[in-house]
């Protein structure tokens, strides 16, 4: 009897060998920048000076320039700070939980989603410091630090006092996490520098690694508590940021649920622009053997399943609304699905809930225009899902006589283009001087991957596999 079955599709196509991984990750580091790469960089860049203009005037003149007023204090600055945490935690659960699991398809990606995780909680960090007004002395405000205020001294019982803590937590273990992960390849980029100044810069950065075994050991069991530490702020970071809504009495905040429903849509945005990047990334440099179908078909369901969790939440806190019999609560979910900002409500559930539901068909999660078209659709309906949550929940008030319709200004949108502009090009320099894909961890798999090796492991199946296929087995 022969017993056979298909199994994964390799992750590393091509017949790569360890040299050709070397050459092809180096290659955009010690090359000369691609037209594509200018042309990435020059458009970031002015998104960057134009969206700067704007918040340097913002600062100078006060934060009146934004549409905020008396009822809605908090819009486009606190939905951007949310949106762009979201987008951070996409890196950490790639980089720890994945590898806590030992998921060996997150060897490509890994690299490039950490430092997406790195530059989106700088965008994050931007909007509550800027919302201070005065964010030269903001670290007085928002840190526990003796000063010469008088009493002024820092909430701890406030949410967005936690804010601080875990978004700096959060952004150093990932940082600490993401540059030990590069400690390898800076050492495999310096010994093949042939100039000076790049043998000496890279030569700093690997922090003398030299490849023995007591190394790479010392390096594994880094990874691990790295690993360790960072799993756990997956789950609390977003949960603290839910909680700046859920302790509030606000009709529409005032719910238990918000944990992990803010986690739950944090990795769905996450893994989004993960695959936004990557699939510009991939084909900018030409790493289609490396960030394979395989990998982009597994975000794909990833960002499926999380959409769907997403969705569930919806309706749960409709149904919570109901069951609490409190009328405010009840017109405030009503309100968003059928008041003034009822275009913003369904275009969340559209993008959020009803477009990733296509990647069910294989046809479609396997087309690299149709994943990259919704990666953007699914990004563009988390910013109205915080933006829903923030602003419908505050434009009515208690009393009548407060309620507004709010309308962001040219201030707004241009800080919020300043973030994308900081963000891309962030992206952009590390693709050039950094590389994109973890070599290391790619050379790790690259036998499981191996062309040959896939074509002789077969398990169970029903399958018809070709005759040289077949591997016989004794029962």
């Amino acid at each position: 009897m022969q017993i056979v079955s298909k199994v994964r599709e390799p992750l590393v196509t091509g017949g790569k060998t360890y040299k050709d991984i070397t050459e092809d990750v180096c290659r955009p580091v010690e090359g000369s920048p691609s037209m594509g790469w200018f042309a990435g960089m020059a458009l970031s860049l002015c998104l960057l000076l134009a969206g700067g203009a704007f918040l340097g005037e913002m600062l100078w003149s006060g934060i009146g320039r934004w549409g905020l007023n008396k009822t809605v204090q908090w819009a486009w600055d606190i939905t951007n700070f949310v949106w762009w945490v979201g987008i951070g935690h996409a890196g950490t659960l790639i980089s720890a939980v994945l590898l806590l699991f030992r998921q060996k398809w997150r060897t490509s990606i890994n690299r490039a989603a950490e430092a997406m995780t790195i530059f989106a909680v700088i965008c994050a960090a931007i909007w509550p410091v800027v919302h201070m007004g005065r964010p030269w002395i903001g670290g007085i405000w928002a840190l526990p630090l003796p000063n010469t205020y008088g009493s002024l001294w820092v909430n701890f019982n406030s949410p967005l006092l936690w804010d601080v803590f875990a978004i700096s937590t959060y952004f150093s273990v990932s940082l600490v996490f993401w540059f030990i992960g590069l400690v390898p390849d800076f050492a495999t980029i310096r010994d093949r520098a042939i100039k000076p100044i790049p043998r000496l810069i890279y030569g700093a950065l690997s922090m003398g690694f030299n490849g023995s075994a007591k190394t790479w050991m010392h390096y594994e069991a880094v990874s691990l508590i790295l690993a360790g530490l960072s799993t756990p702020l997956v789950l609390s970071v977003h949960t603290i940021v839910s909680m700046d809504f859920a302790t509030s009495v606000i009709p529409g905040w005032h719910t238990t649920i918000f944990p992990p429903y803010f986690v739950a849509g944090a990795i769905f945005s996450g893994f989004a622009m993960v695959l936004t990047l990557m699939l510009v990334t991939r084909k900018l440099y030409k790493l289609e053997d490396y960030i394979t179908m395989e990998h982009i078909e597994m975000m794909s369901l990833v960002v499926t399943i999380t959409g769907s969790v997403v969705g569930i939440a919806y309706i749960t806190e409709f149904v919570i609304a109901w069951y609490s019999g409190v009328e405010y609560e009840q017109y405030a979910f009503v309100n968003r699905m059928t008041g003034q900002y009822w275009w913003a409500y369904w275009s969340m559930m559209g993008c959020n809930v009803i477009s990733p539901q296509v990647f069910y068909f294989k046809k479609l999660r396997t087309s690299i225009p149709f994943i990259f078209f919704i990666s953007i659709v699914v990004n563009i309906g988390m910013w109205f899902e915080r933006f829903v949550i923030i602003v419908t929940s505050l434009h009515r008030d208690f009393l009548p006589s407060s309620w507004v319709y709010f309308t962001p200004t040219i201030y707004d949108v241009m800080c919020y283009v300043f973030t994308f502009g900081l963000f891309f090009t962030l992206f952009l320099a590390f693709a050039k001087y950094f590389p994109v894909v973890n070599m290391a961890e790619v050379k790790s798999v690259l036998k499981s991957s191996d062309t040959k090796v896939y074509k002789s492991r077969r398990t169970i199946s029903n399958e018809v596999v070709p005759e040289a296929d077949r591997v016989p087995v004794d029962l």
